[in-house]
């Protein structure tokens, strides 16, 4: 599908994701979700070395924007890429920064 072909509200929620996803913190948090991961906010906080508060706020945006899901087993709830290509925007960004 080419941007062309996409609904402005399909425009709007790419622009929301993308504003979600525009932190260090959250970069560093789908980078660590790559590859299928399902973690913890416990795992996430340890894995960022910030406060689990701060990273419960970082994974609320990203949930309510579309970017991730969650999943509750017991007494966990267990984060994931909403949808498996969004990791491709952070290795595209990557590649094409200024050297």
């Amino acid at each position: 599908m080419k941007i062309k072909d996409l609904s402005i509200e399909q425009l709007e929620d790419a622009a929301n994701m993308l504003k979600a996803i525009a932190h260090p913190m959250r970069i560093a948090i789908l980078s660590f979700l790559e590859d299928g991961k399902k973690l913890t906010v416990t795992e996430i906080h340890e894995m960022l070395g910030i406060e689990q508060s701060t990273t419960s706020h970082h994974l609320g945006i990203l949930k309510d924007k579309g970017v991730l899901c969650s999943k509750r087993e017991g007494k966990n709830t267990y984060y994931s890429l909403k949808h498996s290509n969004l990791s491709n925007i952070i290795n595209c960004v990557s590649n094409c920064k200024a050297s």
